[in-house]
């Protein structure tokens, strides 16, 4: 039988003995201290988090948040639809690695190709507009727009899941939240045009984003949790190398080591080992638990975004918006049900 570290997930196949590669896992985990413990039942279960998995749990959060700065150091080499296609091909590459050494299976369930064609379609068109869109304006800006989806995923989830309602605490974290990123809009000073559709790209790429999070919450049970991932990445990659050719979008601008760098961050660490490590921590400790620590998401992409990119966020509408935001996720964070339950790293990343 696999050791109790192991993650416990539908569709693992028993002809592949998983026990080597856990016991590897497991003492590596230890040696750096942080071994996260066993794990739960279900994503339904909550545990407070060990000191070891605190901090991992922190780390992924800003890395998350540093996201949106490391997109924007990758604009400056590459083309918004090459650079997402090239992001999300290395990231399926690793993420199919990761199932096939745990010995999970790739197979869909009769109907399921038809839903992941769907998640591809919205994913595609997500993706484009924020890429364009974080291609125009500032990252701390477009880490503070997209942070509103979480809030919109609330209000969509009273209407089309069932038993997922909205309470007055909800109401009260919502309302700050879209009063916080109305703040980023209404800022005038040193705002361009050019920024302006930026911010509002951004903003439609977070409408499809939380459309796609309630699809992806109504049928995730059905799914492996790297399945809903993986496939999406396949379909939407050469659509965007199509959309790419299309625009007539200078594909490689120049490579340089930051834009090497800022990509495989993006790629390794935010989009496949990230999302790894999200889903472990969500399978052994539950949704509310983890969740509790997305008010670091908008807290490093801001002050990343001052301190990487020089962009000036101590304004009094960047720092207000981000006061709101934060406060807002960490009222629906406290509230009797998370801010997203379908197994997926935060917005946006």
């Amino acid at each position: 039988m696999p050791c109790r570290w192991a993650p416990t997930l539908r569709g693992r196949s028993p002809a592949r003995p998983v026990e080597p590669w856990d016991r590897w896992l497991k003492a590596r985990a230890e040696t750096v201290g942080l071994y996260l413990g066993d794990p739960v039942k279900s994503y339904k279960g909550n545990r407070k988090l060990p000191p070891g998995a605190a901090v991992l749990t922190s780390l992924l959060c800003i890395s998350f948040g540093a996201n949106a700065v490391a997109i924007k150091i990758c604009l400056a080499g590459m083309g918004p639809f090459t650079l997402a296609a090239t992001r999300f091909a290395i990231a399926a590459v690793a993420i199919s690695i990761w199932a096939f050494a745990n010995g999970h299976s790739f197979r869909l369930k009769r109907g399921q190709l038809r839903q992941v064609t769907i998640l591809a379609a919205v994913f595609s068109g997500q993706t484009a507009l924020f890429y364009m869109g974080i291609d125009k304006t500032s990252a701390s800006r477009s880490t503070l727009i997209s942070n509103l989806q979480p809030f919109l995923v609330l209000v969509l989830a009273h209407f089309f899941v069932p038993g997922d309602r909205i309470n007055m605490k909800k109401i009260i974290g919502i309302s700050m939240g879209f009063v916080g990123v109305l703040v980023v809009f209404l800022q005038r000073e040193g705002v361009t045009d050019e920024i302006r559709t930026g911010d509002l790209l951004v903003f439609l790429a977070v409408i499809l984003w939380g459309g796609n999070a309630i699809f992806i919450k109504r049928i995730i049970d059905n799914y492996q949790p790297f399945q809903i991932a993986l496939f999406p990445m396949l379909m939407m990659v050469p659509l965007l190398l199509v959309a790419a050719a299309a625009s007539g979008e200078v594909m490689i601008v120049k490579i340089t080591a930051p834009v090497i760098g800022a990509l495989a961050y993006q790629s390794l660490l935010t989009a496949s080992l990230g999302f790894v490590l999200w889903n472990t921590l969500l399978q052994r400790y539950g949704v509310v638990a983890i969740h509790s620590y997305i008010f670091l998401i908008p807290i490093s992409g801001v002050a990343l975004g001052g301190i990487i990119l020089g962009e000036p966020v101590a304004t009094a509408y960047v720092l207000a918006a981000l006061v709101l935001i934060v406060i807002g996720i960490t009222i629906v964070g406290r509230s009797d049900q998370p801010v997203l339950r379908n197994p997926s790293p935060p917005p946006g990343r």
